[in-house]
């Protein structure tokens, strides 16, 4: 019996190569609208649908496939003779390959001028239908969604005279998530409008989301736990998922978690810069005229915590940082890219994983926090409050080095778990607390840090994630040295820790933004 194939595509990246192919290989085309259109054009005999059918398209071609001379064909079981008695008293031939994607409803929606009208008109009925039958019964038949899989279909046909059962399943696999994504999308899309239809809240109504497995873990957070990573359909660039590992054994679950917070860290800097993570807070921070120059002076702020920490660095790592780098042990060292010397010198370290990411702007558009039963979406912390926007609140005004030295520990402050305390100075994190119940607490864990380290927190910045609630984290901030402090403002004590702050004759500025991370 000669077999034959369905071919109606939204996307037509290779379907005249893959058409012409299938009928050199025997196969009876049938093909409906704009892609019958295109192969006829291209000298590719196939038969339209509604000519096979012996019905016409109708509805504005809302009505195509939907009919059973399609779905018989489609849905008949090879192996059950009752289903193969009936499509031949109905003289319906079997589909042996459907080729189906689906209307282009997500490039429609993120478009600026869609409508609610044009948004439902690109919702696909007969595609979807079709390819879920062709799943259903991928014993007999093969479906193809993606023209990816266009010349492993082709390959296989010729070697094996059929798409193999295993391609089958396969193939069967990618569809139902191929449809549930896309009805995922058309439910975020409709639960997300408001009354008029003419706008789309932030949070949908129906949450839907789909990731894509990359590796089982060894195991989790604990040994005790199991873990899988997963990623979305399609990264966008300077995202951690997006990264490609050039070196070292397998990642763990917590190098994945810990490094996003390196990478993202460092890449929020437009200089040279080096962001140093271990268990999630930053243990040492800087920038510099090079990545060599950021990492010696990050290095510096915590040596002993930075033992098998994370290393980011947004420049790429050239022979003098690898250098600087291989003198220590580190679980991840993660970059734009590796200079061929720098990599050959990290890679004798058999365990040192090696991740390149590409630069890029984007961020995630949600963050989740599952809670038993539920799930806590928001959207990510990325908002930095520019210099214009400091609000100095103490009689002493800033010089344009303290202004400096509180961005920068601003910046850092975002990325310490809370209660955080953060000095810096000269481009560098000089001491470090993070986690604390009190924030007192992570002002003198901080300046401990500091002393530890040998460095003086003389004429230091000091940022604070959220506002000092009473004075005594200001008075100890004050009395370790620094001459300036960053906080959001906002606590109904606000004179009496600005008074403070120009008692201790120091500058004090609000920022009105508070970046807690729990």
């Amino acid at each position: 019996m000669k077999k034959q194939a369905i071919l109606s595509v939204s996307d037509k990246t290779g379907i005249v190569d893959f058409a012409r192919e299938l009928a050199a290989l025997g196969y009876n085309l049938l093909s409906t609208g704009g892609t019958a259109k295109l192969l006829e054009k291209e000298g590719i005999k196939v038969e339209e649908v509604a000519h096979y059918t012996g019905f016409p398209e109708m509805l504005d071609g809302r009505v195509k496939t939907l009919h059973p001379k399609i779905h018989a064909g489609i849905l008949a079981r090879r192996d059950v003779p009752e289903h193969m008695k009936a499509l031949e008293e109905h003289g319906i031939d079997p589909i042996d390959l459907v080729v189906v994607n689906l209307y282009p409803f997500e490039q429609t929606i993120s478009k600026p001028d869609c409508t609610f009208a044009d948004a439902i008109e690109n919702i696909d009925i007969g595609g979807p239908t079709m390819i879920r039958a062709a799943a259903k019964n991928h014993a007999s038949v093969a479906v193809v969604v993606d023209p990816a899989d266009y010349s492993k279909i082709i390959d296989e046909i010729k070697a094996k005279g059929e798409v193999t059962a295993e391609t089958r399943l396969a193939l069967a696999k990618k569809v139902f998530s191929h449809t549930a994504r896309y009805d995922g999308m058309i439910s975020n899309y409709l639960t997300s409008l408001d009354e008029d239809k003419k706008a789309t809240k932030q949070f949908p109504e129906v949450l839907n989301r789909q990731w894509v497995k990359v590796q089982d873990m060894r195991y989790g957070e604990n040994p005790h736990q199991q873990a899988a990573f997963y990623r979305e359909r399609l990264v966008a660039p300077g995202l951690l998922a997006g990264y490609t590992q050039l070196h070292g054994k397998e990642l763990s679950y917590n190098n994945i978690a810990d490094t996003d917070a390196a990478w993202d860290a460092a890449r929020s800097f437009s200089t040279p810069a080096c962001v140093i993570i271990k268990h999630a807070n930053p243990c040492g921070a800087a920038i510099g005229v090079s990545a060599a120059d950021a990492y010696r002076k990050a290095f510096k702020t915590d040596s002993k915590s930075a033992f098998g920490g994370i290393i980011a660095f947004n420049r790429e790592v050239d022979l003098e940082t690898a250098s600087e780098v291989s003198k220590q042990f580190a679980e991840v060292v993660i970059a734009p890219s590796f200079t061929d010397d720098a990599q050959a010198l990290l890679g004798k370290k058999k365990n040192l994983r090696l991740l390149v990411v590409a630069n890029g702007g984007a961020h995630n558009d949600f963050d989740f926090k599952r809670v038993g039963g539920g799930l806590l979406v928001q959207t990510p912390d990325i908002q930095i409050c520019p210099e214009s926007s400091l609000r100095v609140v103490t009689k002493k005004q800033p010089t344009s080095e303290q202004i400096a030295d509180m961005m920068f520990a601003w910046k850092i402050c975002r990325w310490v778990k809370s209660n955080a305390i953060v000095y810096a100075h000269a481009g560098m994190t000089l001491g470090v607390g993070a986690g604390q119940m009190s924030r007192v607490d992570s002002a003198k864990i901080a300046e401990e840090k500091a002393e530890e380290a040998g460095l003086s927190l003389a004429g230091s910045a000091a940022a604070s994630d959220a506002f000092f609630p009473f004075r005594d984290g200001l008075d100890v901030i004050c009395e370790a040295g620094a001459t300036c402090v960053i906080q959001p403002g906002g606590s109904i004590r606000d004179q009496e820790v600005i008074d403070a702050a120009n008692e201790h004759g120091i500058v004090m500025v609000f920022t009105g933004e508070r970046h807690f991370r729990h």
